[in-house]
């Protein structure tokens, strides 16, 4: 028997402190022991006018994501099933040491970028491969505090060649500039770990979309078809109209970064159909049902592929 992971109640007289950034409902608290975590609430999709709401799936979708992180031994943000007042969400620990302070991308490019648009998130052309991992170097970033980093990894950039992989892998589409950052702490920088990746594994499709792209024979309405299309919120030039795919933000990454590019390649071959499976196996069927895991499933398995057929690129 699979044992289950925990739904966290948050206690409903804890005290609150409202998190601004981001558009979903959340505020930091502090456990019993003294610990800050900031909960999040899902979001729901509405049908017949408003008056039937069906969840989005975030939460369980953040949980596996996390998951996976921990699969690739990927610096990142860590997340448990919760609820509060009896809604769905997940609570996350604060990575942030003591006395240390964040710094967004949004504010990182708008310090190295004239005119950078630091208050619009979607639709940035700045917001470009070549910028990011510019503003990394830059800064003289130091790897992410207390990372043990994987045998051919060396530096901030090529830790930041593993979101770019992550994301492919599981179609994050939400990388925009306030979900990667640098932490500032004692006068030096650090690579936050990767977080936030709530956007992925195609929990915001309804059932019945997901059995019609399981078992379609219509190649442009399949599941490699959906994979295909997911879009990251980096650009290739500041010229470009469109975002790159999340497939092709991590091509060209590993055009930068080849050597690290095959360290990553190398640590997804090593997780197999049977260990994801486990981890859903392990999400509460209260709140995810068998389509969607069979949908999200299908998600890593061609999107694993596609990366590893990358490795007889490299150099």
């Amino acid at each position: 028997m699979v044992e289950k992971f925990l739904i966290i109640r948050v206690p409903s007289d804890v005290s609150q402190y409202t998190e601004e950034i981001g558009t979903r409902e959340k505020f930091w608290f502090r456990n019993e022991e003294g610990r800050l975590y900031l909960y999040k609430k899902i979001r729901y999709n509405t049908l017949n006018n408003g008056t039937e709401k069906i969840p989005t799936g975030e939460d369980w979708a953040e949980k596996i994501a996390s998951e996976l992180c921990e699969m690739l031994e990927l610096p990142h943000a860590e997340y448990h099933l919760a609820t509060s007042d009896g809604e769905r969400g997940v609570i996350t620990p604060s990575f942030l040491p003591e006395q240390a302070s964040l710094i967004a991308g949004n504010e990182i490019l708008s310090g190295l970028l004239p005119d950078y648009p630091i208050n619009q998130k979607y639709g940035v052309f700045q917001h470009t491969i070549n910028n990011v991992f510019n503003a990394i170097k830059h800064n003289s970033v130091n790897l992410p505090i207390n990372w043990i980093p994987l045998k051919g990894i060396s530096n901030a950039e090529e830790t930041f060649v593993g979101y770019l992989l992550l994301d492919a892998w599981v179609g994050n589409s939400d990388r925009h500039h306030e979900n990667w950052a640098f932490v500032s702490l004692n006068g030096l920088t650090y690579l936050a770990p990767t977080y936030d990746h709530a956007s992925c594994l195609g929990r915001n499709e309804s059932d019945e979309k997901r059995k019609q792209r399981l078992i379609t024979k219509d190649t442009g309405f399949s599941v490699q078809a959906y994979v295909t299309n997911c879009k990251s919120a980096l650009y290739a030039k500041d010229s470009d109209k469109k975002p790159l795919k999340t497939f092709d933000a991590f091509c060209e990454a590993l055009q930068r970064y080849p050597n690290a590019a095959r360290v990553w390649l190398n640590h997804l071959d090593k997780v197999s159909n049977n260990d994801i499976l486990k981890l859903f196996q392990r999400i509460p069927t209260v709140i995810i049902s068998e389509t969607a895991i069979e949908f999200a499933l299908k998600i890593l398995e061609i999107n694993q592929s596609r990366l590893l057929k990358l490795r007889k690129t490299l150099p």
